[in-house]
C-alpha cells in the first residue's frame, strides 16, 4: 500500500523539537513531503518506497537541528515499506511564527 503525504506528516508529529516540546509538523518546519516508489519489495511483493523530506530550521544556526533531522529519519522509517528516508534541510523561504499551527501558537503562547 502506497504511503501517503497524509501518513508521513502525521507520523512527524512524533518529532518534538527539544527546545520549544512542539512537534515539528505544528511549528511548520516541514515544507514538501515526497516519496518515490523504490526498487525494491516487501515480502508480499509490494513496492518499497524512499520518502523525501525539505524542511527547516527555526534559525541558521538551531542547535538541535541534528536531533531533528535524525528524529525524523527513524519516525518515518518505522512506517510499512519505507527502504529510505531523506531529510534535506532548506533556509528558503526562512521559517517566521506565521508558519505555526493556531495549536502551536497557543501552547507557546504566541497570540
Amino acid at each position: 500500500m502506497a504511503l501517503t503525504e497524509e501518513q508521513i506528516r502525521e507520523t512527524l508529529k512524533q518529532v518534538i523539537d527539544p527546545e520549544l516540546f512542539v512537534n515539528i509538523i505544528d511549528l511548520g518546519l516541514v515544507y514538501t513531503v515526497t516519496t518515490a516508489e523504490a526498487d525494491e519489495k516487501n515480502e508480499a511483493g509490494e513496492s518499497k518506497e524512499d520518502v523525501f523530506i525539505d524542511m527547516t530550521m527555526t534559525s541558521p544556526a538551531c542547535p538541535a537541528g541534528p536531533q531533528l533531522i535524525g528524529n525524523s529519519k527513524q519516525a518515518v522509517a518505522r512506517l510499512p515499506n519505507v527502504r529510505n528516508v531523506e531529510v534535506r534541510i532548506v533556509m528558503t523561504p526562512p521559517w517566521t511564527p506565521d508558519l505555526m499551527t493556531e495549536e502551536a501558537r497557543d501552547q507557546l503562547g504566541i497570540f
